[in-house]
């Protein structure tokens, strides 16, 4: 996207460049929107006026004409108006008063000239500003969150320099309430109903920019989504009282439930949000110009009932753009177990080559290639009020640069099967160990220099020992081993030891925890969980808010199988193995095929 910008009155415009992007705040209130015209001389193209007016412009430049076009240096060009020469008399001709119609047709023709000029300049700056207006025009916009305030995450702490994390959620709608949308989408008993986030990434940047975090939530994930309001309807939405498929958040006033619904399960406080649909995937993906993919089989995402995304690929590396890209991005049936799990990593892989793709591609620097993207993604994108500008979205995407792609972590949020399963939850430590590590800004990668954080005592002060009611469970079942029998029993009588006379075991269940854990249901009983935990020696990162227990509730994990003396792990800051990391940097993965969907 070109751009100029007016130096002073009477000079030609310095152009722009789309390599260059170089935005001048100051030309932008405090809300993003330009204070003086700024202009695009690439947009003039669109008009058959202007291009007829360009095309005399070429001429005048091939016959030595006035009117040509400034270099992009922003120096007069050799075929505009030029410097009298030195030693000619105010009325020209070199001195001679009789110089006759000769010095006045060369008057009229500067005059003419700097007419023209000035219509240019002004012309330009105008386009300019008009295309910006329209770009900011294209961004659709929805409000941020709309959960209850009860349910919302504290913002995020600067670090020593103050310097803030970003957490920004990107969704992928499945909304089919376009002809294109339903035609990419398929399923026709859907067509016209309510939108799903059928993907929901939340990416990570560090406070230092120094490294990139993402997290995504397999969409068949049972959650209890929060309550949510829409402000336009002013519609509620009750919060649901039974586990309900995450990508239902999305029909429950919009985007902004699924960011509360994401605050409430994580703890963690959600800047901004991106969301895009089937048509938005595939005119980003025809913009971008292609993204490298890999498979390790030919695949043929189709079933004999009409199940998959349709995709076939022949073995090894292909790039993908259009309609293609999107069948990726949604295929489950020929990937991995054929469960969405797969197809999470397929989408991380997308993500990791196409961010690999857009800073090597040289071509965009290119102004059309540019402005063509630039048109393609505010087309396609529905993002919160703070991002609803193309000064913002330029800005926050300088921050996003910053971060070389080995710095960056794709993760799947950790889960175990539901009891049917058919559906996936989060896998208690692990996913909310993972959640942690984000919350504190520790990199992912495990190439973090911060320090491990402290244990930061509770703001509720702790009831007397004997008065915290604290229920013990037996989690030291694994893959590989049975649970240690009477292992509840044998820590609950080590608590009431200790004076906490209220503790008790419950036997009726057997969990599998690979560390202990203490959870508690709800902030005023937080500093009763902590006082139990530094009496057992466990770590106050092992103390976590759960909505799935009705009082503290000490879990004894598989890391604690035996004896009276619980030791912590050794690195309680390093990323879960179950959260399946893929580095950015990553040019080797390669998607499994499942055997049935080869072809």
């Amino acid at each position: 996207m070109a751009r100029s910008s007016v130096r002073g009155e009477g000079a030609r415009p310095r152009v722009r460049h789309a390599g260059e992007l170089g935005w001048d705040d100051s030309l932008y209130d405090e809300n993003g929107d330009p204070t003086q015209p700024d202009g695009d001389p690439a947009r003039r193209d669109g008009d058959p006026a202007r291009r007829k007016g360009r095309a005399a412009r070429e001429d005048g430049r091939r016959t030595g004409g006035d009117g040509g076009p400034a270099p992009e240096n922003g120096q007069e060009s050799d075929d505009g108006p030029q410097p009298e020469p030195q030693g000619r008399g105010r009325h020209g001709g070199g001195g001679r008063r009789g110089g006759g119609a000769r010095p006045r047709r060369r008057r009229r023709a500067l005059r003419w000239s700097a007419t023209v000029l000035a219509v240019l300049i002004l012309g330009t700056a105008g386009a300019g500003y008009l295309y910006y207006q329209h770009l900011n025009a294209n961004i659709k916009k929805d409000h941020l969150n709309i959960g209850d305030a009860k349910d919302r995450a504290a913002e995020s702490k600067p670090n020593a320099a103050g310097q803030t994390p970003l957490n920004i959620l990107l969704i992928g709608s499945d909304a089919r309430d376009s002809e294109e949308n339903q035609k990419l989408g398929g399923a026709k008993d859907t067509f016209g109903g309510d939108a799903r986030a059928d993907v929901q990434m939340l990416l990570h940047l560090s406070a230092d920019r120094t490294n990139m975090s993402v997290v995504s939530m397999p969409r068949d994930t049972l959650l209890q989504i929060p309550k949510c309001t829409d402000p336009d309807s002013k519609e509620t939405y009750a919060a649901s009282t039974l586990l309900t498929m995450t990508n239902d958040s999305l029909r429950r006033g919009g985007p902004g439930c699924t960011v509360a619904t994401w605050e409430k399960l994580t703890d963690i406080h959600i800047d901004h949000f991106m969301m895009v649909d089937f048509a938005g995937v595939v005119s980003m993906a025809d913009a971008i110009g292609g993204v490298p993919v890999c498979v390790d089989a030919n695949v043929y995402s189709h079933t004999s009932s009409g199940h998959g995304s349709g995709l076939k690929l022949k073995e090894g590396t292909t790039s993908i753009k259009g309609k293609q890209a999107l069948q990726w991005l949604r295929t489950r049936y020929g990937f991995e177990d054929g469960s969405d799990i797969g197809r999470t990593k397929a989408q991380h892989q997308y993500m990791n080559s196409m961010v690999r793709q857009l800073r090597a591609n040289a071509t965009l620097s290119n102004p059309n290639k540019l402005r063509k993207l630039a048109e393609t993604a505010t087309d396609a994108l529905t993002v919160d009020d703070g991002l609803g500008t193309v000064k913002n979205l330029y800005d926050l995407s300088n921050e996003l640069k910053k971060v070389p792609t080995k710095r960056i972590t794709m993760t799947t949020m950790p889960w175990v099967y539901s009891s049917d399963g058919n559906r996936v939850l989060p896998k208690p430590t692990d996913a909310e160990k993972l959640f942690r590590l984000v919350r504190e800004d520790i990199a992912l990668d495990g190439k973090d220099s911060k320090k491990k954080t402290e244990d930061k005592a509770s703001s509720d002060p702790a009831a007397a020992d004997d008065s915290i009611a604290v229920q013990v469970q037996n989690g030291t079942r694994t893959s590989t081993l049975a649970p240690v029998s009477g292992r509840a029993s044998a820590v609950a009588q080590l608590l009431v030891g200790k004076g906490f006379t209220t503790a008790t075991a419950d036997s009726t269940t057997a969990l599998t925890e690979d560390e202990t854990v203490i959870r508690y249901p709800s902030a005023d009983l937080e500093g009763d969980a902590q006082r139990i935990a530094k009496s057992l020696g466990v770590p106050f990162s092992a103390v976590e808010k759960s909505t799935n227990v009705s009082g503290v509730t000490l879990v004894v994990g598989a890391d604690w199988r035996e004896g009276n003396t619980y030791t912590p792990p050794e690195d309680n800051d390093k990323t879960p193995k179950s959260a399946d990391a893929l580095n950015g940097s990553d040019t080797e993965a390669c998607m499994h095929v499942d055997p049935d969907y080869t072809w």
